[in-house]
């Protein structure tokens, strides 16, 4: 059964998703497409732009994402604790980098909104904006609907560009955070499009991999010339520090250990060398490699550890919820 994006999306839950959506009909409209022999590649440079603008505007954080010929990926970091601390002005700022203010809102700024009508009506349209700001679905759309025009615009044409509005899944805990995000950067390599996973420019561990040898910073892996990656952060030292909650160094091990793996259902052909970040999660490294592929890791609507969907189930008055099991 269809589920509303009310509750898919809950960051009352959790504040990290991982969101997929594809071109219509799967065509290869931000790549080279295979039947025509046209070159959408230079597509791909506007989501990137597109999310570079967005991080401007809303307070929601990238963890990670690979735009792929025809489908991209993000995982998503939701603060709506920001959207909270902006003050009236910040939030009208923020709203007016993608949308025309409102006479009403632009008198209200101005001071010039004499009676209490108005400026009740004005700061009611704000707080609207600042629950916006925070809200998964209208970053998706503002982003959907961007390229799909211009797209179409390109193209000389009309109708659907996305397949849909977008697939989400709430990732629960540490262990799908780490899944997902891996996952995702690997994903051009699973597609036989690169040979090693640093060497796509569209998806974040490139981003990481670049800043990181150009910086000398103690925050490896966040802060890229262009997009604003979440960092990660081994130690937290303020209860209100925001950051992805392994080493950089131990992602990168992980990273490359998973994409070395070959899949063939044989028991010999996982290293020994197993990451140690594994063995400190308690997760099994087979088991783990069968978690990212594709048919697995995408089915259901959350990622996490079985004790933490039987918690998300409950607490969304549910029997059970679909997502990859990971084994220990």
């Amino acid at each position: 059964m269809t589920r509303p994006r009310s509750e898919l999306v809950s960051p009352a839950d959790t504040p990290y998703y991982h969101c997929i959506c594809r071109c219509v009909r799967r065509a290869y409209l931000c790549g080279e497409d295979r039947l025509t022999g046209q070159d959408f590649n230079h597509r791909k440079r506007w989501v990137l732009a597109r999310l570079q603008q967005l991080q401007k505007v809303f307070t929601i954080d990238l963890c990670a994402y690979a735009v792929m010929a025809n489908h991209y990926h993000l995982v998503v970091h939701v603060d709506t604790d920001a959207a909270e601390a902006l003050t009236e002005s910040e939030v009208v700022v923020r709203w007016n980098h993608l949308f025309q203010l409102p006479v009403l809102v632009a008198r209200y700024m101005a001071g010039t909104a004499d009676t209490k009508a108005e400026q009740l009506a004005a700061q009611g349209i704000i707080a609207g904006w600042r629950r916006r700001l925070s809200d998964l679905s209208w970053y998706m759309r503002c982003l959907n609907e961007h390229i799909a025009r211009k797209a179409n615009e390109e193209d000389n044409c009309k109708g659907r560009f996305w397949e849909g509005r977008f697939r989400s899944q709430a990732i629960l805990d540490d262990v799908g955070l780490l899944a997902c995000m891996t996952y995702v950067d690997l994903n051009p390599l699973r597609a036989g499009l690169v040979n090693k996973p640093e060497d796509s420019v569209d998806v974040s561990l490139h981003q990481r991999i670049r800043h990181h040898a150009r910086s000398n910073e103690h925050t490896p892996g966040g802060q890229t010339q262009g997009l604003v990656l979440l960092p990660f952060i081994e130690y937290f030292h303020q209860d209100n520090e925001k950051g992805i909650p392994f080493s950089f160094a131990d992602y990168l091990q992980l990273v490359d250990w998973a994409g070395r793996a070959r899949r063939e259902d044989k028991a010999g052909v996982i290293a020994e060398d197993t990451p140690p970040i594994l063995a400190r999660l308690g997760l099994d490294g087979v088991g783990f490699l069968a978690v990212l592929e594709p048919y697995h890791l995408s089915r259901g609507t959350v990622i996490g550890r079985g004790l933490s969907r039987v918690r998300y189930a409950k607490a969304h008055h549910r029997r059970c919820v679909q997502g990859p099991s990971f084994s220990t």
